[in-house]
């Protein structure tokens, strides 16, 4: 068998690093526009719209857009967010789907500022929520926070997988492990394949300037998932609810920065 090559993991300049910055704060001013619109009644085309404005508005351009054609879909992706609602895992696709009282649907964001990716994502409660509902979404943000505190300068990218699966399992959810976090910067997705599950001291070394994403997707059933045929759409087998929460993340010389985070009072949703 033949050895494979270690990735070669960017590791960014103090430039790079600076820049982005800037493109993870407009990716997380976007979601934070558009949380006051994510209402019952509110088509997931409205949200996108909102988005692909607000990212032209500030001088950027949404990533997802156009983002890998294939055979199947040459166009590539076709809009400028993903909307997830409720057991689609992730990658959905807006559409002229109205959002319910007690969905709820994550809206991942990626912008393209100055020739740098920002990336983040947030599931929202529409209306109301019930017991069940409230679950996976705690348990989904609790497993990303598990994972951020995992990312640490020394540590290892198993340590990140045990942290986020451990609490998942423990919470009795389960973790997707067909996607990943990734690498990002001047490229959408970069190395390394930042996976949600793994064993401890395994993997590689985090090191400063190193950015990537963090993204667990958790399911309150089973792990399983299917694709759908419009070929991006990505949902759970036994049709349990998911939820995902994303940061892009910077290790530093002392422990992590998150890139994607509001410093500023939030721009007001138009919707």
């Amino acid at each position: 068998m033949m050895a494979h090559k270690r990735p070669m993991i960017p590791i960014k300049s103090a430039q790079e690093i600076e820049q982005m910055r800037l493109s993870g704060r407009l990716a997380a001013r976007t979601l934070a526009m558009i949380e006051p619109c994510v209402q019952p009644g509110v088509t997931t085309d409205r949200l996108n719209d909102l988005c692909h404005q607000f990212i032209l508005d500030h001088g950027a351009v949404p990533s997802p857009l156009h983002y890998r054609p294939t055979v199947q879909n040459p166009g590539g992706f076709p809009k400028s967010i993903c909307t997830s609602v409720n057991h689609q895992v992730c990658h959905g696709i807006p559409s002229q789907r109205v959002l319910r009282e007690e969905d709820i649907v994550n809206v991942d964001v990626t912008v393209y500022l100055n020739g740098f990716h920002g990336d983040t994502s947030k599931t929202f409660f529409v209306g109301g929520s019930t017991s069940r509902s409230r679950k996976i979404v705690q348990v989904a943000e609790e497993c990303l926070q598990r994972g951020i505190q995992a990312a640490q300068p020394g540590s290892h990218f198993g340590d990140i997988g045990v942290a986020i699966e451990y609490h998942a399992r423990q919470s009795h959810c389960s973790v997707v492990r067909e996607y990943c976090g990734h690498g990002i910067g001047r490229a959408f997705h970069e190395e390394p394949a930042v996976l949600h599950y793994g064993t401890r001291d395994k993997g590689l070394a985090l090191l400063p300037g190193m950015i990537f994403t963090i993204e667990p997707m958790v399911n309150l059933g089973k792990a399983d998932i299917k694709l759908m045929p419009d070929h991006w759409t990505v949902v759970t087998k036994d049709h349990s609810l998911s939820a995902q929460f994303e940061h892009t993340l910077l290790i530093t010389e002392q422990g992590n920065e998150i890139l994607t985070v509001v410093t500023s009072p939030p721009d007001s949703c138009s919707g």
